[in-house]
């Protein structure tokens, strides 16, 4: 297993750059409430594990303050717009392992700089 199993064609097609857009919009009633962007990268892939992140890239004219990311890994854990459960059930399906032997989890937000926060995910074949 590489990296270019995941290529960013494929993980912009499972977590498309407008799920952003109306996570922001039920959230809070309109997109334009939303201080960033939510994009799907990864980080790499090992024979049984597929390390990924949600990158939080501050919009424009928006703040990105760490109050509004840390506590996201709970908040995406259980949103059905984002889908973090169907974004790990495609990686794995992607990657030829079966449904019942793949497990996932959210990490603790990091606060690479002050535009970009990443919420790493890791999906494993167990």
């Amino acid at each position: 297993m590489t990296m270019q199993d995941l290529d960013q064609s494929f993980l912009d097609k499972i977590f498309p750059a407008g799920r952003a857009d109306e996570f922001f919009d039920a959230l809070f009633g309109g997109a334009e409430e939303g201080a960033y962007d939510i994009g799907l990268v990864c980080r790499g892939v090992e024979a049984q594990k597929a390390k990924l992140a949600f990158e939080l890239r501050q919009r424009p004219g928006k703040c990105l303050a760490c109050n509004l990311t840390y506590g996201l890994p709970q908040v995406f854990q259980r949103h059905p717009i984002l889908n973090v459960a169907g974004v790990a059930r495609e990686v794995a399906a992607h990657l030829g392992w079966p449904a019942e032997s793949t497990k996932w989890k959210l990490g603790h937000t990091e606060e690479v700089n002050r535009e970009l926060h990443v919420i790493p995910l890791v999906v494993e074949c167990v």
